[in-house]
């Protein structure tokens, strides 16, 4: 078990690495030497940075405090702090490395930047941490308004690149969101869609643990149906409990891990969840009162 967990360890932070070093080649090699910009805080230093003479490496870090702070009371610690680690070690990458400027040419420099960044950023993501801070700003407001993480992301961008053509220039501003639509889609292909949720059927001896654990530490609903006696690996099972639950994709290994501690031999089934209407988990538990927020799944 050790062992396991070591190894995930180890794992996590080794794509978290890879997704830093995409990032930075996608900001250093192409779009830093040229002006251009991308979504997010990330395009929110870009641009401070087309006017004043402060390194990027400390305008992304500057840039990502609030939002960090934010995602503190939003999304678990583990993940808070997983994601201060990935910016400071983006930081410290951008700042020590030296790529020179491999083209001239606007239009690969959107896509290849935009391309290398939303690598970058989309395993991050899918290894339990941000690159990027307007993903926790999509997910508090998701929390509290009931907006799509999309549509706050992009009125976000909508703002930045607005702000880019009165200060810098329409042309800039174009090339930008060129990069940063290519930076998205290229982030949704990594990660299979960040905002939506994955369904999880979990079937243990240890189901009323499980079930108390994704409450308490997960902070998710879930539903539970009686399963009847079947065989399986330990022969002839007792009456149990089947839960089924719907989270979020950055919480998958969380959840993961949570379960192994319980039943390593718990038998998991996950299948997306792409279209879903009425009753669905949009909302995780409010950890620190233990209520139900509004549409949990019944």
């Amino acid at each position: 078990m050790r062992h396991s967990k070591t190894y995930n360890f180890l794992s996590e932070f080794g794509q978290i690495a890879f997704g830093i070093i995409l990032a930075s080649i996608g900001l250093k090699a192409f779009l830093l030497p040229n002006g251009f910009l991308d979504g997010g805080v990330t395009g929110m230093a870009l641009l401070v940075r087309t006017q004043v003479d402060i390194s990027i490496s400390y305008l992304l870090i500057l840039f990502s405090i609030p939002f960090l702070i934010l995602g503190y009371y939003t999304v678990s610690k583990r993940i808070v702090l997983k994601s201060i680690a990935s910016i400071i070690g983006l930081a410290l990458f951008i700042h020590f490395e030296n790529f020179g400027t491999i083209t001239d040419d606007k239009l690969l420099i959107s896509i290849f930047g935009g391309l290398f960044l939303g690598a970058g950023i989309g395993i991050a993501i899918r290894n339990g941490s941000v690159l990027d801070g307007s993903e926790i700003l999509g997910i508090y407001l998701n929390d509290k308004f009931g907006f799509s993480i999309g549509q706050v992301i992009l009125l976000f961008n909508i703002i930045l690149f607005s702000i880019t053509a009165y200060v810098i220039s329409i042309e800039v501003a174009l090339y930008s969101i060129l990069t940063y639509i290519v930076t998205a889609k290229v982030t949704d292909l990594v990660i299979e869609g960040f905002e939506d949720f994955i369904g999880v059927t979990i079937v243990s001896k240890e189901y009323k643990t499980i079930k108390l654990a994704i409450i308490k530490e997960l902070g998710a609903g879930l539903t539970s149906y009686k399963g009847s006696k079947g065989f399986g690996s330990q022969g002839e099972q007792d009456d149990f409990d089947i839960i089924h639950t719907i989270i979020n994709r950055i919480d998958i290994k969380k959840m993961h891990r949570m379960i192994d501690n319980i039943d390593d031999n718990a038998f998991i089934v996950e299948f997306d969840v792409n279209n879903v209407k009425g009753g669905v988990l949009r909302h995780y538990l409010d950890k620190k009162k233990n209520k139900i927020l509004p549409k949990i799944l019944e």
